[in-house]
């Protein structure tokens, strides 16, 4: 009943944003019957469809080809709303603003034309009045003096002639005046329409060049690899021995109908070129079935380090089959740690289950974990989720590795994932614990990343012996 109500609640607003996104690119900017008004129209009801089929396809198990074909366009669909959206609403600011600044504008011009016909109507009255009379003087008697003489009667209009290319004033001033007239009379009423219509093309053409110009950046972001970062963690316990230890953290690889193998590829080829002594995948690899993804994600049988790779699950695992995507992991080469530990030369190496598999009565269990260990030795503890880290406290591990934020992935996500978790990216210290969060290598929904770039993290330990 819950879920329910919540679906309702999200599709209502989806609505509601669809809506005003379409008045104010659309409604707004197009003609009633246009072929830009029915293209757009169409593509108001398209487009949420296809970003629904995205985000259900693969819950509902649709054939995978389908989910492919519906998860490009209905993602960055979603990506590019969000944006629109958030750039229409800073142009309810300046739509204000720039009717002002035009009405102004038109004043202004409105005041130099009024200017400038006062000027020509006082000149047409002082200079106009003799022309008007030489004018008259001649043309009545020119019929009655046929046989006088004619060099008398034509020299005085010979004289202006040199104004006859300029129009009679009488004529002139008439047209002026009425034209004046009519330009005046329909002005009000036409101006502020067409004003509102150029102020509506302005502020919804720039709104949707920086919401799309916004959404393919992200999507270069991610489809161009994450990059590497690199992280010096000095930790109290640990021997000198293990001095420079670089642990490779890799977590939200994201495996998918959009980044398939050529993206497991470029994180593999990213984290063995930085040589680390280990990897750590610290979940949410995948987002499907190893009978769809299993191959994409067979370039990680390529990770090579001299103490291993290592998993541990992530909350999407569990939405598409852990234990199958553990024993497949195991497969390719990689260690699983499911509530597990492993003794390295200078430190413990313990993981945890993601949270998210209480529900199947796999979840963390930190006991099995850490409870019988040394504590005179370091621990190094690798759990998807950073909200665990008071547990990682309580039970003395000295650094936690987790992913699960993404960083917040699309900018201004980053102040909601703050609200859930303790940290959202980077180095934090917890009483005698430090905690590492990382953006993650991949992307969930849209392909799009704008203001937390992927990354793979070199951790590199420090001792304080050294």
């Amino acid at each position: 009943m819950i879920f329910a109500l919540v679906a309702l609640v999200v599709l209502a607003l989806l609505a509601a944003v669809h809506r005003y996104v379409w008045r104010r690119l659309v409604g707004d900017t197009t003609a009633p019957g246009s072929t830009l008004r029915r293209v757009g129209t169409v593509a108001a009801f398209v487009l949420p469809l296809l970003s629904v089929g995205a985000m259900t396809s693969g819950r509902i198990g649709a054939p995978f080809w389908l989910q492919q074909v519906l998860a490009w366009p209905g993602f960055l669909w979603l990506a590019a709303l969000m944006y629109l959206t958030l750039a229409l609403l800073v142009g309810e600011f300046v739509r204000p603003v720039l009717r002002r600044v035009l009405a102004r504008r038109d004043a202004a011009a409105a005041d130099r034309t009024t200017a400038v016909l006062s000027s020509e109507a006082v000149a047409t009255t002082t200079s106009g009045t003799r022309p008007r009379t030489e004018e008259l003087v001649p043309a009545g008697p020119a019929p009655s003096t046929t046989s006088a003489d004619p060099v008398p009667e034509t020299t005085p209009p010979a004289e202006p002639e040199p104004e006859s290319s300029a129009p009679d004033p009488a004529t002139a001033t008439a047209p002026a005046t009425a034209d004046a007239s009519t330009a005046d009379a329909p002005a009000t009423p036409l101006a502020r329409p067409s004003r509102r219509l150029f102020v509506s093309r302005v502020v919804g053409g720039a709104a949707a060049a920086a919401g799309l110009a916004t959404v393919g950046y992200g999507t270069a972001n991610v489809l161009s690899g994450p990059t590497v970062k690199r992280v010096t963690v000095p930790l109290a316990k640990l021997p000198r021995a293990a001095h420079g230890f670089r642990i490779a953290v890799v977590s939200d690889i994201h495996i998918g109908p959009i980044l398939g193998r050529a993206h497991t590829r470029r994180i593999v080829d990213t984290i063995n070129s930085t040589s680390p002594d280990l990897v750590a995948v610290v979940g949410d690899l995948v987002d499907g079935s190893v009978a769809d993804l299993g191959s994409a994600a067979e370039p990680l049988a390529g990770l090579r380090a001299p103490h291993g790779s290592f998993f541990v699950t992530g909350n999407h695992e569990y939405f598409s089959g852990a234990e199958q995507w553990v024993n497949h992991v195991r497969e390719l080469g990689l260690i699983p740690l499911e509530n597990a530990r492993v003794e390295m030369g200078g430190f413990d190496l313990a993981g945890v289950n993601d949270i998210a598999g209480e529900t199947e009565g796999q979840g963390p269990d930190f006991g099995r974990a850490l409870g019988d260990r040394d504590r005179s030795r370091a621990a190094v503890l690798l759990a998807h989720q950073p909200v665990v880290i008071h547990d990682a406290v309580e039970h003395g591990v000295d650094l936690q590795l987790s992913g699960h934020t993404h960083g917040g992935q699309l900018w201004p996500g980053n102040y909601l994932a703050e609200l859930a978790n303790p940290t959202v990216a980077g180095l934090e210290r917890y009483g005698d614990t430090q905690l590492f969060v990382s953006r993650g290598a991949g992307a969930w929904g849209p392909p799009v990343r704008v203001g937390a770039p992927a990354d793979i993290t070199v951790v590199e330990l420090a001792s304080r012996q050294a």
